[in-house]
């Protein structure tokens, strides 16, 4: 059954995350800040102390489109793997989108519909938030437009054209449609593109018009408060506690989603976030207040950061191309409530492939990094005959991204060694040392 509330964990912390700032006072941005951006329904939960927030009905009525989602026990890969351990994964690529990103989606397009806007801008890495949030706006009449990484873009043409169907307009970014892209494209001409450049894109052309705002797909708490349905559908699905819940990261909102409800019930259950090797925000990032967009558009954050200068490596897990990570996420890491760890991409296909050919479901890129640290801890409950609960995320399909299976399966995907000239040179550049 779908919960009818969202969990917000922030209440359960020993200690508060600290505030987003005003780049040029220094101070917590309040919510006339905000406001040029976000709703204030959603400035509200942004900072809510509340501990549970009530789902409005009409955001139910769409999630019923395809909540509950399903809850899996992975038979044919635990045999395959001859391992003891016992495997589950929450399958959120049976909604609309093919992934977990419509959860927030639906109740941002309504909030902003609600307050009389009638257009919403934002930027999109592998394609998923992207169409999520152009469904989501074709279920409240509101017009869409996209900046999405020029990298994508080029890997993923399908991707943009679900986006067209659900009647987002679409645009490769760095584009020269803003002051932030054109800038880019005039210094780096063949620009692959990052998340934060299309962040600064979408940020820009919102500020600039009344009746428009700007919707983030992962980082901010509201985001990842929206996405605690998985968790709490998870908790009512489960048989068994997890020892052990993993996901992927990029900016957070999926492993968020599902281990937040978790912390609260379980507190014998682990928790293990895994980012990419060419992307390690948490594993090789610092601690430090940044901007959360290219140009330097965004209030400041405290979070585990490359770098809002980095640019990483078009690696084909799209949505796991972010330089920084979820600021709640990243004073929960401090806290020590989960660890994390890396992965190579030849590893997560490999993973991807082999899921694919026991649970019969083709994994987006994103979640093949869950899948991978999923398998290697399997194989070794093998080992040490450990027979522990391992509950994990598979955030979306990969049905969209065969081009990238067809390159792994040809044996043309190489691994990214990420220097760490890259990230000392990015880090230099951050706007205070936090």
């Amino acid at each position: 059954m779908t919960p009818s509330h969202w969990y917000n964990i922030v209440p359960d912390l020993t200690t508060p995350p600290p505030p987003p700032l005003h780049p040029a006072t220094g101070q917590p941005v309040g919510p006339d800040d905000l406001a040029p951006l976000f709703p204030m329904e959603l400035i509200g939960q942004e900072v809510s102390g509340e501990r549970f927030i009530e789902i409005p009905q009409e955001v139910l009525d769409v999630y019923r489109l395809w909540r509950p989602t399903p809850l899996i026990r992975a038979h044919r890969l635990e045999k395959a793997l001859g391992t003891p351990a016992r495997i589950y994964y929450k399958y959120e690529g049976v909604s609309p989108a093919g992934s977990h990103k419509p959860n927030t989606a639906v109740p941002q397009a309504y909030y902003n519909k609600r307050e009389g806007v009638r257009r919403l801008t934002t930027e999109t890495g592998a394609g998923q938030w992207g169409s999520a949030l152009a469904f989501a706006c074709a279920q409240f009449g509101l017009e869409c437009e996209i900046w999405m990484v020029r990298a994508s873009y080029d890997q993923k043409p399908y991707r943009r054209s679900l986006m067209r169907v659900y009647g987002g307009a679409v645009h490769a970014s760095p584009s020269p449609l803003t002051s932030a892209g054109s800038k880019i494209l005039a210094e780096h001409p063949g620009s692959t593109g990052s998340l934060g450049i299309a962040i600064s894109e979408a940020v820009e052309v919102a500020g600039a018009a009344a009746d428009t705002r700007y919707a983030l797909g992962s980082v901010l708490n509201h985001v990842l408060l929206h996405q605690t349905v998985i968790g709490e559908e998870a908790l009512k699905q489960m048989p068994e506690m997890p020892d052990l819940v993993i996901g992927c990261t990029g900016g957070g909102s999926n492993f968020a989603g599902l281990a937040f409800p978790f912390m609260r019930e379980s507190p014998r259950t682990s928790f293990r976030a895994v980012e990419p090797e060419a992307c390690p925000s948490f594993t090789r990032g610092r601690y430090a207040y940044d901007f959360g967009d290219t140009a330097g558009f965004t209030p400041l954050l405290k979070m585990h950061t490359l770098g809002h200068d980095f640019v990483p490596d078009p690696i084909h897990a799209g949505g796991l191309r972010y330089h920084g990570m979820s600021p709640l996420l990243s004073h929960m890491y401090e806290l020590g409530l989960f660890e994390a760890v890396t992965r190579s991409q030849s590893e997560c296909f490999e993973a991807g492939v082999r899921f694919a050919r026991t649970e019969g479901i083709v994994p987006a890129p994103e979640p093949t990094h869950a899948l991978a640290e999923t398998i290697a801890e399997a194989l070794r409950c093998k080992e040490s005959g450990e027979e522990k609960v391992l509950l994990t995320a598979l955030c979306g399909h990969g049905h969209f991204d065969l081009g990238a299976y067809d390159r792994y399966l040809a044996g043309e995907l190489e691994d990214y060694a990420l220097p760490q000239e890259r990230v000392d040179q990015a880090l230099a550049n951050l706007p205070r040392s936090g």
